[in-house]
């Protein structure tokens, strides 16, 4: 009856639209049209009945992206009226055909509003310039562990400093290793402070941003000795659930230590809490050089084998009982284990945003479980990207976020799409016959560090300046050993600690660690392991993570647009081309490629942070202590001249006596003084800096063009305008150019999220 029913509708349309006069020429000749009856039909399927909730994080995240990208900060009672007009009219369209696009950017409008909420509801001050001898009171809330050093956040009670200055919200500050005071307690001390660290270069990563959404204001170094006093109020209860957590951490790793020494202890403490600053630069460099970091850093992979191990063990001692396995439901409770134990491994590790991200997909797989719902899909994904980007907008710049997810919506699209395929096999089949002996889980693992590998590659060149050619073996080499020895034997200890029988499993899991390092030494050490890979802009990155939507979420021959995307991308980055000069937003160091085609450096003070950024986006192998970055760099008291490509003369200005003749010689001047008006090269002095920042410049005929990492007339809450700069040095004082080693994050500050 509904069939006839539409039949005759579709006769009703047709006697409405009558055939035009032409039709009957044109209907012998209809193959050009093909093509475009195929798009047609591809986007039809495309727009079916659940594939559009995938798509609503995609389009709620480019709404956050927009938020980042904005000039100044929105005005939020104006983004949240568009966002809830917007959402209505999906809602009054949700029958109309218009009805995908209008909820598409609904979503957008909603990530860009809640965005602009976070940033308003967190609203707190920034330093502008540095602050010496700053006597500050307040509670300790964090504390970790640096190879050479500790740092620890302070939330600020009290603040007094020589000058007038802006009340401060939180600090992070670094002492000597093993002096940072207990999470939780009330301390003293002074303080050297600096303004949290804005990019190094243009299209560098901006640190102050993230310390800015964690409610941190300035970052730098105690300068004296820490006293202890009685807290004039009672710690929040937020407080003392950090310390009893903290308490809990330091208890694991007093009793690891007690077994272990070296990285072993280091990593093994790590995995199971988190704390992953005490391991040695060289196995660090050597984990992420061969493509095992991720282990490194708890998210996916780990939550996924602790809530599988506890599911696994629960499921298997209640199926010991018959009567259980027929009247109880046994799957069901061990998920509900699953998901306590889970929980219990987000909080102990610290919930960072890549941790909370794998435990809220492992949850929504867990509840799929427990109401009988598959569990691995597209759907489980896209719920789990809102939930981590409603919580926490600004993870969605952040490379932990970036790369998890990548890998994440790789490794779904295999299970949901290749493995189906891949496996579809009679039982007779040499396929079916190679699984019968492992087989089928050996490709899995290869099919799996290629999926997640290739997925996270552009996030890893774009970040990091280097992708890992021989991940695949070293993950294949050691990731076995992880997943069946080093994390359940860390499970057991756990376990084992309140009985006094953990130093066992500790030597167990020392077994697995142990293979891990020499894996990845071994495969860092191999030719060509250091895949670098020059800096390329943010347009190139978006080129390509739309590509990896497409092939991922897409089901018809529409999903290889995904391959021209990626192509694209690819052919965009390897075309960008490099600074001839980059500038240090102080003004006190500059690298000038010279003749020989890499950067020669010149600066006043030692900043081997600021030149190992440089060199990095430059794919230069050099390390800042190199004595090369100094050939043909000739400096005196008044300053330093080096010539460009094209011989042209650079000089670095740094007393007045030298602009008669840097200005007659050099084609281009960078200073802090004041240059003569009549200077006929091309000046880069205080007042640009201030304005613009860390400035690169691109060497084209007799002049350049120049590229900042501020643009003109940007102003973030976390960074500041040049006017608002000015007006804190008044109040401030010029201070101290150089900023302090302790004051530079850590290597971890930017470590990749889990695959």
């Amino acid at each position: 009856m509904a069939q006839g029913g539409g039949r005759q509708r579709n006769q009703v349309r047709a006697v409405t639209w009558p055939p035009s006069a032409t039709a009957g020429a044109l209907a012998p000749n209809r193959s050009w049209i093909v093509p475009f009856d195929w798009l047609r039909a591809w986007a039809q399927a495309e727009a079916g009945p659940g594939r559009l909730l995938p798509w609503v994080p995609v389009a709620f995240g480019a709404g956050i992206a927009l938020y980042f990208a904005a000039a100044h900060e929105p005005v939020a009672w104006v983004v949240a009226t568009t966002a809830c007009l917007l959402a209505l009219a999906a809602a009054l369209l949700r029958r109309s055909f218009a009805f995908p696009y209008v909820l598409l950017v609904a979503a957008m409008a909603a990530g860009f509003a809640t965005a602009t909420w976070k940033s308003t509801r967190i609203a707190h001050e920034v330093l502008a310039k540095p602050l010496f001898g700053v006597a500050l009171t307040g509670f300790v809330e964090t504390r970790e562990e640096r190879e050479r050093s500790d740092r620890f956040v302070l939330r600020v009670a009290t603040m007094e400093a020589q000058r007038e200055a802006i009340k401060l919200t939180r600090v992070r500050l670094s002492v000597k290793k093993g002096t940072a005071p207990a999470v939780g307690s009330f301390v003293t001390l002074k303080a050297r402070l600096q303004p949290p660290l804005a990019p190094l270069r243009p299209g560098g990563y901006d640190f102050a941003r993230d310390l800015y959404f964690q409610g941190i204001g300035a970052s730098g170094f105690v300068t004296g000795s820490i006293g202890k006093l009685d807290p004039p109020t009672p710690p929040s209860w937020r407080l003392r659930y950090v310390a009893t957590m903290q308490g809990m951490r330091d208890a694991i790793d007093t009793r690891i230590r007690a077994s272990l020494t070296g990285d072993s202890r280091a990593i093994a403490t790590a995995l199971l809490t988190g704390r992953r600053d005490a391991i040695s630069s060289d196995v660090n460099d050597a984990m992420f050089i061969s493509g095992l970091g991720h282990v490194l850093s708890i998210s996916g992979y780990h939550m996924a084998v602790v809530a599988g191990v506890v599911f696994f063990v629960v499921r298997a001692l209640l199926a010991l009982v018959p009567v259980l396995t027929v009247t109880f439901p046994i799957k069901k409770v061990a998920a509900v284990a699953a998901l306590l134990a889970a929980l219990f491994y987000l909080l102990l590790s610290g919930a960072e945003v890549a941790t909370q991200r794998s435990f809220i997909m492992t949850a929504v797989v867990l509840i799929a479980i427990m109401v009988d719902r598959r569990a691995i899909t597209f759907r489980t994904l896209a719920i789990a990207a809102l939930v981590v980007l409603i919580v926490t907008p600004e993870a969605l710049v952040h490379p932990s976020f970036q790369m998890s997810f990548a890998a994440t919506l790789g490794l779904v699209a295999l299970v949901q799409i290749g493995m189906p395929t891949l496996f579809a096999t009679s039982e007779h089949s040499i396929t079916a016959r190679i699984a019968l002996w492992g087989g089928r889980e050996v490709a899995l693992l290869l099919l799996a560090s290629l999926v997640a590998g290739l997925a996270t590659m552009p996030y890893a060149a774009y970040h990091f300046h280097r992708i890992t050619p021989y991940g695949i073996v070293a993950n294949l080499l050691a990731m076995p050993v992880v997943s069946a020895l080093v994390m359940p034997a860390g499970l057991l200890g756990l376990a084992a600690i309140p009985f006094g029988f953990d130093a066992v499993f500790w030597h167990i899991m020392e077994i697995g660690l142990q293979w891990m390092i020499f894996v990845s030494k071994w495969v860092a050490a191999l030719p060509g392991a250091i895949g670098r890979v020059p800096a390329f802009g943010t347009g190139p990155l978006i080129v390509a993570s739309f590509g990896i939507v497409l092939l991922a979420l897409l089901r018809t021959p529409l999903r290889y647009s995904g391959v021209i995307a990626l192509a694209a991308a690819t052919f965009w980055a390897a075309s960008t081309r490099q600074p001839d000069v980059v500038i240090a937003g102080d003004g006190h160091s500059m690298a000038v490629r010279g003749r020989d085609g890499r950067l020669h450096v010149m600066r006043t003070a030692k900043d081997a942070f600021l030149v190992k950024e440089w060199l990095g986006a430059d794919a230069d192998a050099r390390l800042p202590a190199d004595a090369s970055l100094g050939d043909g760099v000739s400096c005196d008291p008044s300053g330093c001249v080096t010539m460009l490509r094209d011989g042209a003369l650079v000089a670095l200005t740094l007393q007045p006596d030298a602009f008669s003749d840097d200005c007659e010689r050099a084609v281009l001047i960078v200073t802090v003084r004041q240059p003569p008006a009549d200077c006929r090269a091309t000046v880069i002095d205080r007042e640009t800096l201030r304005g613009q920042g860390a400035t690169s410049l691109h060497r084209f005929g007799d002049g350049f063009v120049i590229e900042a990492s501020r643009a003109r007339g940007l102003d973030r809450p976390w960074a500041r305008g040049p006017i608002e700069i000015k007006e804190a040095e008044a109040s401030t004082g010029n201070g101290s150019r150089s900023r302090p080693v302790d004051a530079t994050p850590a290597e971890t500050d930017l470590q990749p999220g889990d695959q």
